[in-house]
C-alpha cells in the first residue's frame, strides 16, 4: 500500500495586512475575471467583431453580478434547501462559504442574454466569448481550492493521494487538481485551437455547445473521484448511486450537444457582409 503524500499546508490567506484579508480564492476569482477580459479583448482583434471593448468591460459588471448571485442561490438551491428555508438569513452569509458553480452559470447565462438584447448584440456570439474564456477561470478556481485543502477527492492508495486537513487520516484524490487540468487547462486548449485555427466563432454557438459538452463530462467524471457532499441525498449520493455533479451536468451536456447541432444547422457568418463588422453580428438570436 502506498505512503499517501502530506498536504503542503498551504495558507488560504495569501495577505493579512490587518485592515484587510485577502484570501487565494478571491485572487483567483479576481485573477480569472482580469484574464478572461483580456483574453476576449484579444480575440476581438480577429473577426468577426461582434462586440466593443468598451462593450466587453461593460459585460464583465453583469458578470460578476450573475456569477455571484447565480453561484449562491445554486447553492441554496441545489445543496441545502432544507437548511436555509430553516435559517434563511443565512442564505447572505457568503463569508461562510458556499457557491455552485452551476448556479454561477445560470447567473452568467441570465447577464450573457440581457446583456446581448439591451446592446443590440448577437446572444450566441457573446456567449461564445465568454465560453472560451470561462476555463481560465475554473482553472485558477480549482488550484484555489486545492491550497484551500476543499472539495478534496474519494479515499485511494493511489501514488499521487493527499492526507488534506479536513479529509481524516487517509489518502485521497486530489480532485481538485484533476478538475483543474480537464475543466480548466484541456478544456482552454480545445476551445482556443478551435477559436483561433479552426474558425470556431464564425458559427455562433459552436463554441458555447463544446464549453457546455466539455465542462459536463469532464465534471461528471472527476465525480467519480471527488468527494460528494455528505449533506446531500444519502451520504451524499442520490438515487442510482450519482452524484449532485453529474445529475446539475447532464442536462448542460444536453444543452451542448443541442448548440453543436444548432450552430451547424445555419449559416456561417459572413466577415465580408457589411454587418458583419456591426456590433450586432450579422444574425441575431
Amino acid at each position: 500500500m502506498n505512503q499517501p503524500l502530506s498536504f503542503p499546508g498551504f495558507d488560504p490567506v495569501a495577505l493579512d495586512l490587518g485592515f484587510i484579508v485577502i484570501r487565494w480564492y478571491a485572487l483567483a476569482f479576481i485573477g480569472g475575471l482580469l484574464a478572461g477580459w483580456g483574453y476576449i479583448l484579444w480575440l476581438l482583434r480577429r473577426p468577426p467583431a461582434t462586440m466593443t471593448g468598451q462593450q466587453v468591460g461593460d459585460f464583465f459588471s453583469w458578470a460578476i453580478v450573475g456569477v455571484i448571485v447565480g453561484g449562491r442561490l445554486g447553492f441554496v438551491g441545489f445543496y441545502q434547501p432544507g437548511y436555509f428555508l430553516e435559517n434563511p438569513l443565512q442564505i447572505f452569509a457568503v463569508w461562510n462559504g458556499g457557491m455552485s458553480f452551476h448556479g454561477g452559470l445560470l447567473g452568467v447565462v441570465a447577464a450573457i442574454y440581457f446583456y446581448a438584447r439591451r446592446h443590440d448584440i448577437n446572444v450566441l456570439s457573446l456567449a461564445d466569448l465568454v465560453g472560451a474564456a470561462a476555463p481560465i477561470g475554473l482553472f485558477l478556481g480549482r488550484l484555489a481550492n486545492f491550497i484551500n485543502g476543499e472539495l478534496y477527492g474519494r479515499a485511494t492508495d493511489v501514488p499521487w493521494a493527499f492526507v488534506f486537513p479536513n479529509g481524516g487520516d487517509v489518502g485521497r484524490h486530489p480532485s481538485q487538481l484533476y478538475e483543474a487540468g480537464l475543466e480548466g487547462l484541456l478544456l482552454f486548449v480545445i476551445l482556443f485551437a478551435l477559436a483561433r485555427f479552426a474558425g470556431g466563432r464564425d458559427w455562433p454557438g459552436l463554441i458555447t455547445g463544446i464549453f457546455l459538452l466539455g465542462y459536463g463530462a469532464a465534471r461528471s467524471f472527476v465525480e467519480l473521484f471527488r468527494q460528494p457532499d455528505l449533506y446531500v441525498g444519502d451520504g451524499g449520493f442520490l438515487t442510482g448511486g450519482i452524484t449532485m455533479g453529474q445529475l446539475l451536468s447532464a442536462p448542460i451536456m444536453i444543452a451542448g450537444a443541442a448548440f453543436i447541432v444548432y450552430a451547424f444547422r445555419h449559416e456561417r457568418l459572413d466577415h465580408k457582409s457589411p454587418r458583419a463588422g456591426r456590433p450586432a453580428g450579422s444574425r441575431k438570436r
